[in-house]
């Protein structure tokens, strides 16, 4: 059993104020954020280059990341932190625009294409010969846990893969997870982010992998999801639960580190490879259910599920359907429940597509789950949740 988080985390209020005393890892930062607005519209990327400034460094911004990042953006970012010649990066935002920085880290300091090194489908899963720029992460969501973790999920746009790349040099360096920069996510995305992070404990704690290290964490962020989310959603501005989310999203993330996904995530990500507007925690969402009535059923992980239901805030429980019957209690609360795919432009045809895809792209997540699940098992659980 071992443990490796090599990251150091500022938490709490108020702690983007403090990233100046830190000792930066570079003179020149490249700042990576979105092409949507709102880390320019509330201030945070002001205050980031004032703390930036405040320290001596220098810094250029890449603006272009998508809420599903793209290969092609890693590339375009790569270049242009050379040109600026910059020495680390900042990932400021939600888990794309960190996801991204990693990602950029690692191709702004080698040659060639990001996918030459990404194992899993046409990916050559090559070493990466030089050490990635250092990373720093200020998270302004609760969802990927990204800030604690060494993974990135980037999409290869000409053939839909979406698959996730990470090994120890991709660790930021440090992260700060600082819930007043989260006040200002509104409900929907606030509740996809939060289940995204749960389904991170879940799988963890259910996967092949799991240990002690990452049991530990696993079921007190599931805890913290279940007192937390749902005030969360029904007011950004409830600070004590911003605060258990943003912990929440933390500690998966180090569950991340320490144990493994499972194969939810791969189902996933072959419904967002094809459909970029379906954000990740939305798609998780409508998979869930029917995904941990199928590992209930197995009777494979029972005591397993029988602790996350607990966790999650069913005290009485005692069988694993309970898991899933909190599950969808929260879900309700949080006003998902009625997620459709159809909404999101996805065809009920198409599904034996993505199940495939799963399993080509990311089927080592298939590997670490606590029961086999075979195509025909991931199809049935992707029809049971077509909507």
């Amino acid at each position: 059993m071992n443990y490796f988080i090599p990251t150091k985390i500022l938490f709490g209020k108020g702690q983007l104020g403090n990233l100046h005393t830190q000792k930066l890892p570079g003179k020149k930062a490249l700042i990576v954020i979105s092409s949507g607005q709102s880390v320019r519209r509330n201030g945070y990327l002001a205050r980031t280059e004032k703390e930036l400034e405040k320290a001596g460094a220098a810094y250029a911004v890449f603006d272009k990341i998508l809420p599903n990042p793209v290969k092609s953006h890693v590339m375009e970012g790569a270049a242009f932190a050379k040109k600026e010649g910059c020495d680390f990066v900042v990932g400021l935002g939600g888990g794309s625009s960190i996801d991204s920085a990693k990602a950029i880290a690692v191709m702004a300091a080698n040659e060639g294409d990001y996918w030459d090194y990404v194992s899993g489908g046409t990916g050559k899963g090559r070493a990466v010969p030089n050490d990635p720029l250092p990373i720093v992460a200020i998270t302004t969501t609760a969802g990927t846990g990204t800030e604690a973790d060494p993974w990135t999920v980037t999409t290869k746009e000409e053939t839909n893969e979406k698959i996730g790349f990470g090994y120890e040099k991709t660790f930021p360096v440090l992260s700060v997870v600082d819930p007043d920069l989260m006040l200002t996510v509104p409900p929907h995305l606030t509740a996809f982010q939060g289940f995204d992070a749960l389904f991170h404990s879940t799988e963890g704690y259910l996967a092949k992998t799991a240990n002690t290290f990452s049991d530990l964490y696993a079921l007190k962020a599931i805890e913290l999801v279940g007192k937390s989310l749902a005030a969360a959603v029904k007011n950004g501005s409830d600070e004590k639960a911003r605060e258990g989310m943003a912990l929440a999203n933390t500690l998966s993330g180090m569950v991340e580190s320490l144990s493994s996904c499972t194969s939810e995530h791969s189902l996933e990500h072959a419904l967002s490879a094809y459909h970029h507007n379906l954000p990740h925690g939305a798609g998780l969402i409508m998979i869930s259910k029917a995904y941990y009535t199928h590992f209930a059923e197995t009777r494979a992980c029972d005591g397993r599920m029988v602790d996350m239901a607990k966790a999650l805030g069913k005290a009485d429980a005692s069988q694993a359907a309970d898991f899933v019957d909190a599950l969808s209690a929260l879900q309700k609360a949080c006003g998902v429940a009625a997620l459709k795919m159809s909404d999101y432009g996805i065809d009920k045809a198409d599904l034996p597509k993505y199940a495939k895809n799963a399993r080509e792209t990311m089927g080592g997540l298939f590997g670490v789950d606590p029961a086999p699940l075979s195509e025909a098992d991931s199809l049935a659980i992707l029809e049971e949740s077509y909507r």
